[in-house]
C-alpha cells in the first residue's frame, strides 16, 4: 500500500507572543496490496446536512477512492479490484444500510455510491455495525473501514463501543471529516480511529477539497511501504525548534534553529506502520497575528511515495504586558532659527542625600485582562542581627492589559535612592557592603 497516510497538528491553535507549541509529523506505511490482499468498508455520512454540494463531491471523492484501489490490485482498469482483495458500500443517515457486500465489481460499488441521496440524522454506532457485519472473521485478508462523516451523532448508541470491537477484531480505522452544517467533533473522530490519531484522522474544511482527501487517501496504495525515507521539516523563520523528541521509527537531527532532518530506513515493509515525531517550538519574531508553522516540508524515498503534509497555522498573541516606573517629566524647549547660541535655565535640582540607585524589576503572574493590579514594594536594610529597618515604599497602579487571557505582566525599573547617610556601617561613603531585604505585594483593583 505504501504510504498510505501523513499529517502534521499542533497542540494549540492560539499561543501568546514568544510562548510555545508542540509539533507533530506522523506517517502511515503498509504493504503492498497485491500480495497483502485487503477488504475495505466505504462508510459514508448520507445525513441531511451532506445534500447538494457534499453529497456530490462525496460521491466523487469515494469514486476516485474505488477508481485508485482497483489499479493497485492488479495494475490495470479492467473494472475488477483483483488479487482477493475487495470492497463493500455502508451508507448510514439516521439508520445505515449496507449497499453491498464485499465484492470486485467496481461498475456495482460506484453504482451504490452514486445512488445515494441525502435525507435523516447521523446514526454512527449503526454505520460501524453494519460495517462489522461484512467482514468475514475466518478470512486472512486485512481489514480496514474507511469512515466519513460531516456531523456528531444525532440519533442511535454511542458509536464508541462499536469502533472499540472493530478495533479489537483487528480491523483499522480511518475516519474522514468534512467541517459541515451540524459542525464535526474531532474529538470523538480520534477516539473512533486507529491509533494514531494523527495518521488516522483526516479533516477537511469544504466539500470541494473531499475529492482530494479521498485520493490522497487511496492514492500510494499502488506502493509496497517505503524505504530510505528523508523528511526535511523547515519551520516558519519566526519560531525556534527548542527541543526534538526522539521519533518511533528512525531518527531526527536538528541542523539548526528551523531545521530537522528526519531519516528513517523503512516503514510498513512487512506490516502497517505508523512512524511518529514531536517537536516543540517557540515564537521568537515582534509581530503576532495568525502564522504558519511550516516554511516547508520535503519527502523522498527510494520507492518514490508521493507524500504531502499540512499547513498547520496558530494564532500568535502579542500584546502590552510591560510597565515600568516612569522616568521624571521632560523639559522641552527650542531654539530660534539662526540663533547660534542659548541659554535655559533648567531650574533647581536638590540632592536628598549622597546614595546609590537600585533598581528592580518584578513578573506579577496570571493577571487577567482589562484589571488593574495594585502593587507595593518594600525596601529594607539588615543589620548583623537581621533585624529591618525601613529604607522606601513605592505603590503603583499596574495598567490593565487586553490581551487574550490572563497573561504574565512585566513591571520594570523600580527605582529606589538609598542614601548613605543611612548606611548601617562606619566606613567611607558607598565602599560598605550593606544588605537589603525587599518585600513585594500585589493585588487586583478592579
Amino acid at each position: 500500500m505504501g504510504v498510505i497516510s501523513s499529517n502534521k497538528i499542533i497542540n494549540t491553535d492560539s499561543i501568546n507572543c514568544q510562548g510555545e507549541l508542540k509539533v507533530t509529523l506522523a506517517l502511515t506505511a503498509a504493504p503492498d496490496i497485491i500480495s497483502n490482499p485487503t477488504d475495505i468498508v466505504l462508510v459514508l455520512d448520507r445525513s441531511g446536512s451532506m445534500s447538494g454540494e457534499p453529497l456530490e463531491q462525496l460521491k466523487l471523492g469515494s469514486n476516485t477512492f474505488i477508481d485508485i484501489i482497483e489499479e493497485a490490485t492488479d495494475g490495470t482498469k479492467d473494472g475488477i479490484i483483483g488479487n482477493g482483495s475487495r470492497m463493500g458500500i455502508v451508507s448510514f443517515a439516521t439508520t445505515a444500510v449496507q449497499n453491498t457486500q464485499l465484492i470486485t465489481s467496481v461498475a456495482d460499488l460506484k453504482s451504490a455510491v452514486n445512488g445515494l441521496n441525502a435525507n435523516g440524522q447521523t446514526n454512527h454506532a449503526d454505520a460501524f455495525t453494519k460495517a462489522i457485519e461484512m467482514f468475514d472473521p475466518s478470512s486472512q485478508n486485512a481489514k480496514v473501514i474507511v469512515m466519513f462523516t460531516d456531523g456528531k451523532t444525532t440519533v442511535g448508541d454511542d458509536p464508541a463501543p462499536v469502533a472499540e470491537l472493530a478495533k479489537s477484531m483487528g480491523i483499522v480505522i480511518y475516519c474522514i471529516g468534512l467541517i459541515g452544517a451540524d459542525g464535526i467533533d474531532v474529538s470523538v473522530l480520534n477516539e473512533w480511529a486507529s491509533d494514531p490519531d494523527s495518521t488516522h484522522v483526516a479533516v477537511t474544511p469544504t466539500a470541494a477539497d473531499l475529492e482530494e482527501l479521498f485520493a490522497n487517501l487511496a492514492e500510494n496504495i499502488l506502493k509496497p511501504g517505503a524505504t530510505n525515507i528523508k523528511i526535511n521539516e523547515m519551520v516558519n523563520p519566526d519560531f525556534k525548534i527548542i527541543n526534538v523528541l526522539t521519533p518511533n521509527f528512525g531518527t531526527a537531527d536538528q541542523i539548526n534553529d528551523t531545521t530537522i532532518d528526519w531519516k528513517i530506513d523503512k516503514l510498513g515493509v512487512s506490516n502497517t506502520e505508523s512512524a511518529i515525531l514531536e517537536f516543540f517550538i517557540k515564537h521568537i519574531a515582534q509581530g503576532g497575528g495568525e502564522k504558519a508553522v511550516n516554511e516547508l516540508v520535503t519527502y523522498e524515498d527510494t520507492e518514490g511515495n508521493v507524500v504531502t503534509f499540512p499547513d498547520p497555522k496558530v494564532q500568535v498573541n502579542c500584546c502590552k504586558t510591560d510597565f515600568e516606573e516612569p522616568l521624571p517629566d521632560p523639559i522641552d524647549f527650542s531654539i530660534g532659527a539662526c540663533v547660534s547660541e542659548l541659554t535655559y535655565d533648567l531650574d533647581n535640582i536638590v540632592l536628598e542625600g549622597l546614595g546609590r540607585t537600585i533598581r528592580f524589576n518584578t513578573t506579577i503572574k496570571n493577571v487577567c485582562p482589562n484589571k488593574r493590579v495594585a502593587l507595593g514594594v518594600y525596601l529594607y536594610e539588615l543589620n548583623d542581627d537581621d533585624e529591618e529597618f525601613h529604607r522606601g515604599t513605592k505603590i503603583f497602579t499596574v495598567p490593565a492589559h487586553t490581551c487574550e487571557g490572563c497573561q504574565d505582566v512585566h513591571f520594570n525599573n523600580i527605582t529606589f535612592v538609598l542614601p548613605e547617610d543611612l548606611s548601617l556601617n562606619n566606613c567611607a561613603r558607598m565602599c560598605c557592603a550593606r544588605n537589603l531585604r525587599v518585600k513585594t505585594i500585589a493585588h487586583y483593583i478592579d
